[in-house]
């Protein structure tokens, strides 16, 4: 079989991040999540929790970003300038990561941005999973053993964060259908079928 790369983005409490290990499991391949901060930190050099602390750093700096399109560019910055340890050189690196991974292996890989990163390569399948919010709610009390309020504003607060980094490093709008080949509800189809699913799908595209 081709090499090939599974790209799953997630509205949290959709299971996508467990329809991605099971998907993964059932292939024999990979599963790439935040083990990709720790493979960053060591091809960079630079401290792991830099990498884990982005997405909080960057609540404050999208309120002040006048330039619009996609902070990527994708140049790795020398560690000579003061900019080496920038969000966006941070990003860089995990992005240097994900196309290595592409390019050497069939694998899974969670989140992100890893649509965008590797949207020019082929056999790339783009997968978004999303489930109503009522149903997401319900598992985020489950797994987080929350109140119904206190799991709706985390539900709220992780979508919204997750849309501003896709959106400052992409240039594009997170949830939108365009950026991917599937999206689906999972709570619909239920983790089983949407597994079966996108191994169907992912048939299709690599005949």
């Amino acid at each position: 079989m081709k090499k090939f790369v599974i790209t799953i983005s997630r509205g949290y409490g959709s299971g996508g991040r467990t329809i991605g290990r099971i998907i993964a499991e059932q292939l024999g391949i990979n599963c790439y999540d935040m083990e990709l901060l720790k493979m960053a930190s060591d091809e960079s050099g630079i401290n792991e929790k830099l990498f884990s602390q982005v997405d909080e750093r960057l609540k404050k700096k999208i309120l002040f970003r006048r330039k619009k399109g996609a902070a990527y560019t994708g140049e790795i910055i020398s560690p000579e300038s003061t900019e080496f340890v920038s969000d966006e050189n941070l990003f860089n690196y995990q992005a240097k990561i994900i196309k290595e991974l592409a390019e050497t292996e069939s694998c899974v890989i969670i989140g992100r941005c890893a649509d965008y990163i590797l949207r020019d390569m082929e056999n790339v399948l783009k997968i978004y999973v999303h489930a109503p919010f009522k149903d997401c709610v319900k598992t985020t009390m489950d797994i987080r053993n929350l109140s119904e309020e206190d799991a709706k504003k985390f539900v709220l607060r992780t979508d919204k964060n997750r849309a501003a980094y896709y959106n400052y490093f992409t240039g594009r709008k997170w949830d939108s259908a365009d950026n991917y080949d599937l999206c689906i509800n999972s709570s619909d189809l239920g983790w089983e079928k949407t597994v079966s699913l996108v191994k169907a799908y992912l048939d299709i595209k690599l005949a």
